[in-house]
């Protein structure tokens, strides 16, 4: 007998134990947020467990009910969804994958698990797990890794991918692709002007009319900005380069309709680089389609350019510039020299210009017509600009003292020197400093300095006038307007260009230009040089027609500051 209380006993604690277990399994498929079918192949049964009715509104009995779910998910499954609801026939244990519902956003992770003796199944469970956020996160992450979140092109990176695979397929084929770099003008005035949402907006806009040439054969990239990259495989009929080009300005000719009924019009500018002609090569395509580009804007913008070996070569020649003028100024290696100015009828000495020169590394000097522009480019033209003008008032300001001796330090200023609203005070800091006297100071000005605000240079000109400073017009005659500026402008010296004076002996059209700008000048009480003058013949015409001083290689090539003092000396 307490042989079979023990039995019982065990037996019910085994069965509590199992309960237990139970339960707690059960707990923990219910609290899963999933759904589950159990399958006893032994029995034959099914069960459901878990968040079933989250999932589906019917019950589970028999195989054909299993049908019933694959007809929930998106055409395309059927196969994959037979083969993963049984997974016994292919002798396999686990399989899992994502599958969408019809008609809806609903993504579901189907899970499958089957357990054996031996060889044979026994069971088997399938997990349904709703993976709907996980799907769009995904979803969104591969947006961000592809496209670009402005304009919904394509980004940078992923242009490149499809771009390599275009020129790989071209390389198979014996086949072409043209790269166009695609840049809005001046849109850095837009942004400024009308704001960046107005900007941006129309970044959005531009790029969705560029996206109507997409296709298998043409991929459009927003790469940052307002520039815009393009490839296009085997160009020709309505996708060549020239027939894009066209829909393009046709496009840019009618305004693009933004937001609170703005309207901008505007042009794009164009560099087009091809394979592979140009380059096999991606980057470099991209690269020199860039470089052009910015040739097609410094030819006048609203234009297409392309690659050729010459525009390449100037490209690297100035980057190589570039270079040599950021050691120049790392190493301080700029010169000062001057150039005397004399009176035509005295010939005695009426001034000296500062012209600055560059050493690069091999010690050879370069002309300031090639590093200047560059400088004024990338914003190093402040630098070496007030570096002159310190060098220059101080090397001036030691010789006036030594000789005694009153003659003018001409200065060219670049424009943009120029604009800089403390540019007076920084003048005067540095006249006090060496104690020169600002009567004793010409500052050389272009038409370039006109041409953002008129009244507001000439309103400095003025005040530096005031301070005793004198104005002069540089090149006067090489541009649009240099007449138009004469009205008004507080200047006081007028510099004849080199271009004028070269011709004068022999062309009659020339002495023609040259003696009505000297009776103007007459009339309106302004003095003049004449730059460039190297022959004798040239100065008796410029002394027969009154021009007041000159400078050239015929009485003072650019010369060093212990040169200038000889010729201080004979002048004395």
């Amino acid at each position: 007998m307490d042989e079979l209380h023990y039995q019982i006993d065990l037996l019910t604690a085994m069965n509590q134990k199992l309960a237990t277990k139970e339960l707690m399994y059960r707990t923990i498929c219910e609290t899963s947020s999933a759904a589950f079918l159990f399958f006893d192949l032994k029995k034959n049964s099914i069960e459901t467990i878990g968040c079933w009715s989250d999932f589906f509104d019917f019950s589970v009995k028999n195989r054909i009910d299993l049908d019933r779910i694959i007809e929930l998910y998106e055409e395309g499954y059927e196969l994959e969804l037979q083969d993963l609801f049984f997974l016994e026939k292919q002798k396999k244990t686990h399989s899992v994958n994502d599958f969408k519902r019809k008609n809806s956003q609903i993504w579901t992770e189907i899970d499958c698990y089957v357990g054996y003796e031996g060889e044979q199944p026994i069971y088997k469970i399938l997990r349904f797990k709703n993976v709907t956020k996980i799907k769009i996160q995904n979803e969104e992450l591969k947006y961000m890794a592809y496209y670009d979140p402005m304009t919904g092109l394509y980004n940078r990176n992923y242009f490149f991918q499809l771009a390599t695979g275009f020129l790989n397929k071209a390389k198979e084929n014996n086949d072409r692709v043209s790269i166009l770099f695609i840049d809005i003008d001046n849109f850095r005035q837009i942004n400024d002007g009308l704001g960046i949402l107005v900007g941006d907006e129309l970044v959005q806009e531009f790029g969705q009319f560029l996206k109507s040439f997409e296709d298998s054969n043409t991929i459009i990239s927003h790469f940052t900005s307002d520039i815009y990259c393009m490839a296009i495989y085997d160009p020709r009929g309505n996708r060549s380069v020239a027939a894009i080009h066209e829909q393009i300005k046709e496009r840019c000719q009618k305004p693009f309709l933004l937001t609170d009924n703005v309207e901008i019009t505007v042009s794009v500018s164009i560099g087009v680089a091809e394979y592979p002609e140009a380059s096999n090569e991606l980057l470099k395509l991209v690269n020199f389609a860039e470089i052009v580009m910015f040739k097609a804007k410094k030819n006048g913008k609203n234009r297409i350019q392309y690659f050729d070996d010459n525009i390449l070569t100037d490209f690297l020649k100035n980057v190589d510039l570039e270079n040599q003028l950021k050691s120049a100024i790392y190493r301080n290696s700029f010169e000062v020299l001057y150039q005397p100015q004399f009176d035509v009828k005295s010939r005695k000495l009426r001034g000296v210009e500062a012209l600055v020169r560059m050493r690069d590394e091999e010690g050879k000097l370069v002309s300031p017509a090639s590093f200047i522009p560059i400088a004024e480019k990338n914003g190093s033209i402040f630098t070496i600009g007030f570096w002159i003008m310190n060098e220059s008032i101080h090397t001036f300001s030691m010789l006036h003292k030594k000789y005694q001796m009153d003659f003018i330090l001409s200065l060219n200023i670049s424009a943009l020197q120029f604009e800089k609203p403390d540019f007076v005070s920084i003048l005067m800091e540095c006249l006090k400093k060496y104690e020169v006297s600002p009567e004793l100071i010409e500052l050389e000005l272009t038409e370039s300095v006109m041409i953002k605000d008129l009244n507001q240079m000439k309103d400095k000109m003025q005040m530096l006038r005031e301070y005793g400073v004198k104005i002069s017009l540089d090149d006067f005659g090489t541009g649009y307007s240099s007449l138009s500026y004469l009205k008004g402008l507080p200047i006081d010296t007028l510099k004849i260009d080199k271009s004028f004076v070269d011709t004068v002996p022999n062309d009659p059209i020339s002495k023609t230009i040259m003696e009505s700008i000297m009776n103007l000048t007459k009339q309106l009480d302004f003095v003049t040089i004449a730059e460039g003058v190297e022959t004798e013949e040239q100065f008796v015409y410029l002394n027969s027609i009154q021009c007041d001083n000159i400078q050239g290689y015929l009485m003072g090539k650019p010369m060093t500051a212990s040169d200038l003092e000889n010729v201080i000396i004979h002048c004395i």
